[in-house]
This record gives C-alpha cells, sequence and structure tokens, in this order.
C-alpha cells in the first residue's frame, strides 16, 4: 500500500515521545495502528503504560495485542495522546474523522496534555479542503441539519459546497458512529479560513461535532521513506 513505510516511520518518531507510567490516547486509523502495535511491543517487554481508546476499532486492536485499557471515567489525566489526521495544514490545523471516530477522538485530544499528529506526506496539505470534512450530527432532524450546514459553509466563505451523508462501507445503510449519530462528508474544494468555518458549523443545532481540529496538536510528524520530519506549535 502507499505510504506505508512513511507511516511506519512516523509510528516510530511518536514513540520517543512516551515515557514510563503516562495515560495514552490511542488514535484511530491505519497510521496510528502502527503506533498501537510499537507500543504493544513496548509493553510486551516491561513498559507500564495505561490507554484510552478513541474507538471500538482501537479498543478491538488494542485488546487482541494486550494493550491495558481504562475507562474514560476513570481518566484523571491523559498525558498524551498519538492520532492521524485526514490533512494537516499550516498551524497545524487538521481535517480528522475519514474513519468516523471524529467526535471520541477530538474529546481525547482536547483532554490531553500533548497531542502527537502522526502521517504520511499525502496528507501535508497547503490549504484544507481536498478532503471532504466530516460533521456528525443526530439521527433526528439530519436532512434539516444538512440544509443548514450547507447554509453555514456558504457563509463561512466556502465556495459551492456539496454534503453526502456517508453509507456504511459496502452497503446501502446509513453509518452509524459509535456514539449512535450519522456523519455528513462536506465536499468544499478549500477552507480557507477553518476558524470561521470551525466557528459556523458549531452553531449548527444537530451539530455533535465537527472534523476541524484547531489549536490541538502540539507536535505533527510526517514520515518520509528514510524517517520523519518532526514539526512543534
Amino acid at each position: 500500500m502507499a505510504y506505508e513505510t512513511e507511516k511506519q516511520n512516523a509510528a516510530a518518531a511518536a514513540m520517543d515521545f512516551v515515557e514510563e507510567g503516562m495515560t495514552i490516547g490511542l488514535g484511530t486509523g491505519s497510521t496510528a495502528k502502527f503506533f498501537v502495535e510499537m507500543l504493544a511491543d513496548e509493553i510486551a517487554d516491561g513498559l507500564l503504560v495505561r490507554c484510552i481508546e478513541t474507538s471500538e476499532q482501537t479498543r478491538i486492536l488494542a485488546r487482541s495485542l494486550g494493550v491495558p485499557l481504562i475507562p474514560f471515567e476513570q481518566v484523571e489525566r491523559i498525558h498524551l495522546t498519538v492520532d492521524g489526521a485526514d490533512e494537516v495544514g499550516p498551524g497545524g490545523v487538521l481535517i480528522k474523522g475519514g474513519g468516523a471516530a471524529l467526535l471520541r477522538e477530538k474529546i481525547i485530544a482536547n483532554a490531553s496534555d500533548h497531542m502527537v499528529v502522526i502521517t504520511d506526506p499525502s496528507k501535508d496539505v497547503a490549504v484544507l479542503g481536498a478532503f471532504p470534512l466530516p460533521v456528525e450530527v443526530t439521527p433526528f432532524g439530519y436532512t434539516i441539519t444538512a440544509r443548514k450546514l450547507h447554509e453555514a459553509l456558504v457563509a463561512s466563505g466556502i465556495e459551492r459546497p456539496r454534503i453526502e451523508l456517508r453509507k456504511a462501507a459496502q452497503s446501502l445503510e446509513l453509518l452509524v458512529t459509535d456514539g449512535g449519530n450519522h456523519i455528513l462528508d462536506c465536499h468544499c474544494g478549500a477552507i480557507p479560513d477553518p476558524a470561521r468555518t470551525a466557528a459556523y458549523l458549531s452553531g449548527v443545532p444537530g451539530v455533535v461535532e465537527h472534523g476541524l481540529f484547531i489549536g490541538l496538536a502540539r507536535t505533527v510528524i510526517i514520515g518520509t521513506e528514510t524517517g520523519a520530519n518532526i514539526i512543534e506549535y
């Protein structure tokens, strides 16, 4: 698969931020999977950490590898979260949610002392928006929410946005997130002012959370064929 080496190198670089005794947030997605696997190897060798997952997918993976998980309600502090991204823009602004885990991902990222984003070079962009922006919405009234989202996107400066209701993989059924909600994928083309767009989206009733992560990533690691580039914010 494309960029597998780069993803592995980004995950390996993130391991340098792991310390004994940490509580660690485990991200979701193909790059985060490499980190969970590498962390599991260190745990098997005696590393003592506790972890909290951002999705059911990651929970299943972590448990299969013997990674110790704790319930969120028992967490007093999250020292480090390592997660991927669908796009990384200037200043470490992110689009996340391609894996439909954006709500839990944002809750855990916001609660963390340090969020490290690991990605491959294809996700490093000058302007966010080529990747459809996921927005998690309540099932009740989602058609009305979609119309209001379109209005909000236009008002925030997005030209001709297009919104699609995400369906489950290889199915005609609507996708249901771990939180019991739906995902509206907003095809924006370009998001010139992510903070402005985020503010407009957050003001739409029915929106549970959007996939713009602003001011959360402290470190971005972009894997290369031979190592990784580390950017601090």
